[in-house]
């Protein structure tokens, strides 16, 4: 839970308005926190539990910033080449639904956490870049919040992770091998469904 919670902060980070997307990738997560903090702060449904409406605040503001298809290809590592077109594509779709609907459980459980920026080395012309920030949790120690971008067409997206050293689509991976060992790429996508089935049931 408390892995996240701290993952939280990067849908809340790289929420705001398409507008934010231009300009470098740390100015970006800094410009939007404030923003999208005040709303989260403001939103007494959220705080409440109300799943539904998160979800729907993540499903808004936070897709665009993403780039699931590559996080995808990351998390199910060398097997992603065996998978076909449409396996990649109901990979994709299911993965996306999942961190949807376990980071919008989480944002539900925001308290009073706070955020400090690290200093960024940029290097002009750069395309592949980690920020660094820290989680600042009252009565617990700061929680290093890393996540890499990768500059596209259509601006900044998130590709990974990393919370306390450890990498999410890592931290995927090996289940999802596990998985297709067992079953192939077709039991890994019924996996991700019925997982994504009992999350949506639990929160009707």
């Amino acid at each position: 839970m408390k892995y996240l919670r701290s993952l939280l902060f990067t849908l809340l980070l790289l929420s705001g308005s398409a507008g934010a997307q231009q300009g470098s990738p740390d100015a970006l997560i800094q410009q939007v926190t404030d923003d999208v903090l005040t709303i989260v702060r403001q939103d007494k449904d959220i705080q409440s539990g109300d799943t539904k409406k998160a979800i729907s605040l993540v499903e808004t503001k936070v897709l665009p910033y993403f780039d699931f298809n590559r996080m995808t290809a990351l998390a199910v590592g060398r097997n992603w080449s065996k998978a076909t077109p449409e396996q990649k594509k109901r990979l994709s779709e299911e993965f996306k639904k999942l961190l949807v609907r376990t980071y919008s459980n989480a944002l539900t459980s925001y308290k009073d956490q706070t955020i400090s920026y690290r200093p960024s080395k940029l290097e002009a012309g750069e395309t592949d870049v980690v920020i660094k920030t820290e989680v600042i949790q009252p009565g617990s120690k700061p929680v290093q919040l890393n996540y890499a971008l990768e500059k596209q067409s259509a601006g900044w997206k998130v590709y990974d992770v990393i919370v306390a050293g450890v990498s999410l689509v890592t931290n995927y991976r090996g289940s999802f091998s596990q998985e297709v060992r067992n079953k192939g790429i077709d039991g890994l996508i019924q996996m991700l469904s019925e997982r994504n089935a009992q999350l949506e049931s639990a929160n009707k």
